[in-house]
């Protein structure tokens, strides 16, 4: 069983949460608990990166380092344009413009942010979205670390086990933000956490971290809890969204990014699900200027809220009472 898990006297981790909420702040907060954080890698400049590996070094902790995996989902060029025509009202709110926009496709500097974990190793990396190839495996594994799939299914799981991973982040179709299937143009099987961790575990003969249930896993990610912690980088908009007590429920939605992802209901989810096509990144990008324009105007309509199913367990108090209380809960 590796060392990095196991040794933990929190097994509850502090998952990663791209975009702003998984700071270095709530890194060093869960490992001076005795849990274990993850910097979150996607969407992030390699220079940011290193960056925050460097801050959290210098604190005098270790973390885990998440990063997408390339696969990519190419945006059929007239499902995209039709798709931006549709939100050329929601940007129009805030004086932007859709007219001309094209797909972008790119690997968020996967191989540039290879090189940062070369040259300052963590003891973990995580992937989602994919499996890295086998070059880019070996390339990780002589920086020492630990590799870990987020998986969604047992067929993700076995090629995990055959690429040569060495633990699985099990990920439930009720834990918040994207989902780390490998296929997100297909729908998203919503199989209950204990039952997919069962069924992963019966498959596949590696240690497991549970995202959105805890079963017999050796570890429990958990992110949605954390998401108004103290330390937490999560907007304004995005806490009191996670408060409001007229926010009953959570979908899976494409709208924001062309990828299946959890958050909180919206206008703009209840508007666009059905209408948006698959895209990564290409929507994500296309929705950005929109979405950073609500969120500077205090707007959580137009935001992506991401959240799990769980969402009233985020409660506004430091990350460290958050983890011990739910260890104490396991």
């Amino acid at each position: 069983m590796p060392s990095v898990l196991t040794g933990l006297d929190l097994p509850v981790i502090a998952a990663p949460m791209a975009g702003g909420p998984g700071s270095p702040a709530l890194v060093i907060a869960a490992a001076r608990a005795g849990s274990l954080g993850f910097l979150a890698a996607g969407y992030k400049t390699p220079q940011a990166l290193a960056e925050e590996i460097a801050a959290v070094t210098a604190a005098g902790v270790t973390c885990g380092v998440n990063l997408f995996a390339p696969n990519p989902v190419p945006a059929d060029p007239a499902a995209f344009r039709r798709y931006a025509e549709l939100l050329a009202p929601e940007a129009a709110r805030y004086g932007l413009t859709l007219d001309g926009a094209a797909p972008v496709e790119d690997d968020d500097r996967w191989h540039d942010k290879l090189d940062v974990l070369r040259a300052h190793p963590v003891p973990i990396v995580s992937f989602t979205f994919g499996l890295p190839g086998r070059d880019d495996l070996a390339l990780l594994r002589r920086t020492g670390a630990l590799l870990a799939a987020t998986v969604t299914s047992p067929a993700e799981a076995e090629a995990a086990r055959q690429a040569g991973l060495d633990a699985l982040v099990v990920q439930a179709a009720a834990a918040g933000g994207h989902s780390g299937t490998f296929t997100p143009a297909r729908a998203l099987a919503e199989v209950p956490a204990g039952e997919l961790i069962a069924s992963v575990r019966s498959a596949v003969d590696l240690p497991v971290i549970a995202a959105g249930g805890v079963a017999t896993a050796v570890a429990v990610a958990v992110g949605t809890a954390l998401l108004r912690s103290d330390e937490a980088g999560t907007s304004a908009v995005h806490r009191a969204a996670l408060a409001d007590p007229a926010r009953t429920g959570t979908v899976l939605t494409r709208a924001f990014t062309g990828r299946p992802a959890r958050g909180l209901r919206n206008e703009f989810t209840d508007r666009y699900s059905r209408l948006a096509p698959s895209g990564y990144p290409a929507l994500h990008y296309l929705t950005s200027g929109i979405r950073k324009a609500a969120a500077a105007a205090g707007d959580p309509e137009r935001v992506h809220l991401w959240a799990g199913t769980g969402f009233r367990q985020a409660t506004a108090e430091p990350a460290a009472a958050i983890l011990s209380r739910l260890a104490g809960q396991l």
